[in-house]
């Protein structure tokens, strides 16, 4: 049966894989599960964060049929490039990577400037689909199921990411293995395993992306304060993970 025929319509055969996910309580037994209920190409999306790199080691170390992947926005840290490497080198594998289009990027930056993202929230959206948006879309194209790293407590925005949903704007079963664990017990089971982490983590950055859009956290902040921090509203998100009306996808279970 073809990925259009059993997933295409969100139906039953999404709902199934949903519900089979959702039976345990253990991420590496939910990827388990995802892998036995989602026939197909299964992708995850690694940014290199403290999350992706746990699940990498859950992919990999077990040698699950789930393809690893990155988008290469061109602007990460020095330090993730060489965490990227580390990670190849531990498992022994080639993380694909997928980037910006030239002529679309050149047009972006001519339009608002190398770093004209500052500037208004439309230039840093702007940006950010060229260099995330796009090629998370020649990642997941023909993709039945997607693996991501987020976690129901990084934000406001993101406290009610299910486990596992159907992404109808994608047309595959979207899953969250993480989705219910706090970033101490990720970090905890990262140090228990020897897992690669970013230097950065240590130095006070939580969540990481691109070096001109990423800082520290100061003080009481919350996880994902030091994203776009120059931006006044609440619901800083990249693009990934909303809608077009910039709010997070809310999918629903088939």
């Amino acid at each position: 049966m073809s990925r259009e025929a059993e997933f295409g319509s969100g139906g039953a055969g999404a709902g199934a894989a949903i519900l089979a996910v959702a039976r345990s309580s253990e991420p590496l037994d939910r990827l388990r599960r995802l892998v036995e209920a989602v026939p197909g190409r299964r992708v995850f999306t690694t940014s290199f964060g403290l999350e992706d790199q746990l699940l990498t080691h859950f992919i990999l170390g077990e040698r699950l049929p789930i393809e690893v992947a990155t988008l290469d926005t061109g602007r990460h840290f020095p330090s993730t490039y060489r965490l990227w490497q580390e990670t190849e080198e531990r498992y022994g594998v080639r993380i694909r990577s997928y980037h910006p289009d030239a002529d679309a990027l050149a047009a972006t930056i001519a339009d608002s400037g190398v770093n004209g993202f500052y500037h208004s929230k439309a230039a840093r959206l702007a940006c950010c689909d060229v260099r995330k948006v796009q090629p998370l879309a020649r990642a997941l194209a023909g993709a039945s199921a997607w693996v991501t790293g987020l976690r129901a407590d990084q934000s406001g925005q993101r406290a009610s990411v299910p486990l596992a949903a159907w992404d109808a704007e994608r047309a595959l079963v979207k899953v969250s293995p993480l989705f219910d664990w706090s970033r101490e017990r990720v970090a905890a089971a990262c140090e228990a395993a020897a897992v690669p982490v970013n230097a950065l983590h240590a130095e006070g950055y939580a969540s990481i992306g691109c070096e001109p859009c990423t800082r520290a956290l100061r003080a009481g902040e919350p996880e994902r304060a030091g994203r776009w921090w120059w931006e006044t509203d609440d619901a800083r998100e990249c693009g990934l993970h909303v809608g077009a009306d910039g709010r997070l996808v809310r999918s629903k279970a088939a």
